[in-house]
């Protein structure tokens, strides 16, 4: 019989469940964030390190500044791998992998059971925001000008008062203070996503390939960092910020995202045309990926039919059957349908490469006639060549003139000519000499090649007549040994033919007699078997 629960009752069950809760309550993330620095960060996997990065260790800024920071580095680059992992703590399901938010969550999950929380994280995070590695996400969202700008940097003051007031680094050296909450964007992971994508996006060869819908962006470039994590809307938000304010790579609004050209010193901004570029390209994949299926439930449905048929249910398998044809329609409806939009982004594509072609065209023309307008035209050009062939005539007079004073010192071409001519042709004999005897060089290695090979090609044939004899000598020996195996043949079969002859005669002989024996006592038996005849009385 059960008991009526009273009011204490039901407190004690409901205490019970919340201890039991608590006690059960999944610690993944913890565990996931403090297991991931400690297998990846070599300067956590030290006992007395980690010690080290868990102390207060603020106050080594003045007796040990090496071994300050190093610890900052050491937990700066841990939060930003971590991050970039998808291990920090959130407030959602999805884990950002560009920003870090920062509070009491963050510093139990980095307790360890040997040295607590880390008590210096306030000053990492101080740190780092001072030196632009990491930028409150609202601030960093909200800047109109790049985060790169030096007017951007807060004054030391600025710095030293919102730490004091935003991350809880209050009192002296070894206090520990709760670390407030706040969203923090981290550069380095940033930064490696808009390379990666940049890089990406260098390959592009269309400027219809440039351009995008927010969610074709998102889709695209979601694994960008980490294979297993896909960027947050959060995280793209940032990213599409830095690429237009920071690298000023791309142009983009609610809807639209347009990557600048090669060619271009800054994006230009979004136009009507690129945002039906870009909802061409999202129906052409939404299409693309309807195909695959109606095709895989065609061939389901046809195989369908094929065993209805087989067991001989007809209403499942003509109900099967008008599936499939409804399904066949409608994929064809789909297949028409992308090749109409690809053949229309195919001309959107052809046209807008036209219009770059005409731009470059344009711009070409104005140099060409900047140029004319700097030359002068034809007649300037004609001018400038007639002073020139004036100018070099009159050289060409003050040369003769000189020429004319140094007339007794002039050298003889004749002679000149008749020693170059002596000395060609000494050059020359030299090297018909030269060429005449490798000439002969050559007739005699010829001739050596040729008696080599006729001494080899006579060696061959008498090689080959030694083995022709051979062969021969080879084939008569066997003729008679042949021979002489059928000459015993036939002694042995005349032999035995004697040797049967003989036996023969003595079987005939001795049949002869063994007849003739039988022949004497069958004549005996007939005298011995007549009757006597009576002799008369007398």
């Amino acid at each position: 019989m059960k008991r009526k629960l009273g009011g204490d009752d039901v407190d004690v069950v409901r205490d019970a469940k919340r201890r039991f809760h608590l006690v059960n309550k999944p610690r993944r993330t913890m565990n996931e964030l403090l297991a991931f620095i400690l297998d990846h960060e070599e300067a956590f996997r030290s006992r007395g390190r980690l010690a080290s990065l868990y102390s207060d260790f603020r106050s080594q800024i003045h007796t040990n500044p090496d071994g300050y920071h190093a610890n900052i580095g050491a937990w700066k680059k841990a939060l930003a791998d971590a991050a970039r992992a998808g291990v920090i703590p959130s407030q959602g399901a999805a884990h950002d992998l560009l920003t870090i938010r920062t509070g009491d969550e963050l510093s139990r999950a980095l307790a360890t059971r040997e040295y607590g929380r880390p008590m210096a994280l306030g000053v990492v995070i101080g740190d780092a925001v001072s030196k632009k590695e990491m930028v409150p996400l609202n601030d960093f969202l909200s800047s109109k000008t790049s985060i790169y700008n030096r007017s951007w940097v807060p004054t030391p003051w600025q710095v030293i008062s919102w730490g004091l007031r935003q991350l809880g680094v209050i009192g002296a050296p070894g206090s520990q203070e709760s670390l407030a909450v706040g969203n923090f964007v981290v550069m380095a992971n940033v930064e490696a996503a808009a390379s990666i994508i940049l890089k990406q996006m260098s390959s592009s060869k269309s400027n219809v390939d440039l351009v995008f819908s927010r969610s074709t962006f998102a889709t695209e470039f979601a694994n960008t960092l980490d294979s297993s994590h896909a960027l947050t809307q959060i995280d793209l938000n940032i990213l599409l910020t830095y690429l237009a304010r920071d690298k000023q790579a791309i142009s983009f609004d609610s809807k639209t995202v347009k990557f600048k050209q090669e060619s271009q010193a800054v994006p230009s901004p979004i136009t009507h045309q690129d945002a039906t570029i870009a909802n061409l390209r999202d129906l052409i994949s939404s299409i693309s990926t309807q195909i695959p299926p109606l095709t895989g439930r065609i061939a389901t449905l046809d195989a369908t039919a094929r065993s209805a048929v087989a067991s001989k249910t007809m209403t499942a398998a003509k109900s099967a059957l008008r599936s499939k044809k409804l399904a066949e329609a409608t994929l064809v409806r789909r297949t028409d349908t992308l090749a109409q939009l690809e053949e229309v982004l195919a001309k959107i594509e052809q046209a807008a490469d036209q219009v770059e072609i005409i731009k470059v065209m344009e711009a070409s023309a104005t140099v060409l006639k900047g140029l004319h307008k700097e030359v002068g035209g034809a007649e300037g050009v004609e001018g400038v060549v007639d002073a020139l062939k004036e100018e070099m005539s009159k050289v060409d007079e003050v040369s003769g003139i000189i020429n004319e004073v140094g007339q007794e010192g002039v050298v003889d071409d004749n002679e000149v000519d008749e020693e170059f001519e002596a000395l060609e042709r000494v050059e020359r004999e030299k090297q018909e000499k030269i060429e005449r005897e490798k000439r002969e060089q050559e007739e005699a290695e010829k001739t050596r090649v040729r008696l080599e090979e006729l001494e080899k090609l006579d060696q061959e044939r008498k090689e080959k007549k030694r083995v022709e004899r051979e062969r021969n000598r080879l084939e008569e020996e066997k003729i008679r040994e042949v021979e002489r195996k059928r000459q015993e043949e036939e002694r042995t079969r005349e032999a035995e033919a004697a040797q049967n002859a003989s036996v023969d005669d003595s079987i005939l002989e001795q049949a002869s007699q063994e007849m003739s024996s039988m022949s004497l006592s069958e004549t005996g038996s007939e005298q011995a078997e007549k009757p006597k005849e009576p002799v008369p009385a007398s």
